[in-house]
């Protein structure tokens, strides 16, 4: 699966974002997911907007498989930041049936929908199957607490 290529506008704003929201300035829905490098170790952050809903908290690429998201599954963790709060989640990626409900609230959240409209293959008003069809191409965690049993096994 190819990944979306950013934009030199798109990374410029990244940037942005990132001092931003380290600094806790900026949009209130974004954080910054910070994950270890699958290869280099070190730690890669990215301006990301969770989603939370009745059913848990979810991390959503609407930019297919970018670096963020294979470093997550390597990882297995992430750390969700604003300004000088930071959590340490267990990052689970779902499997592509299992994350329609979720790409659907994605897609509706307002304004992350507007702004990411561009990238996903669906509309608001997409069939499930519609959704399923193209749910591989936008790969879906579920953030779950780390528990002191979590911690006990590393």
């Amino acid at each position: 699966m190819a990944a979306f290529g950013h934009s030199p506008l798109t990374r410029a704003a990244n940037r942005m974002l990132t001092r931003m929201v380290s600094r806790g300035r900026g949009p209130g829905f974004i954080r910054l997911l910070t994950v270890r490098g699958r290869r280099t170790g070190r730690d890669h952050t990215t301006p990301v907007v969770p989603l939370v809903t009745a059913r848990g908290r979810w991390l959503v690429s609407p930019y297919g498989e970018v670096g963020w998201v294979r470093n997550a599954r390597a990882a297995g963790e992430v750390t969700l930041s604003r300004g000088r709060t930071a959590e340490v989640l267990r990052a689970v990626e779902v499997d592509p049936a299992d994350a329609v409900p979720v790409l659907r609230a994605y897609r509706a959240k307002r304004p992350v929908g507007w702004i990411v409209r561009s990238h996903v293959g669906f509309g608001p008003r997409a069939s499930d199957a519609e959704i399923a069809a193209q749910a591989a191409r936008y790969p879906v965690f579920e953030l779950l607490a780390v528990t002191d049993a979590d911690e006990a096994e590393k």
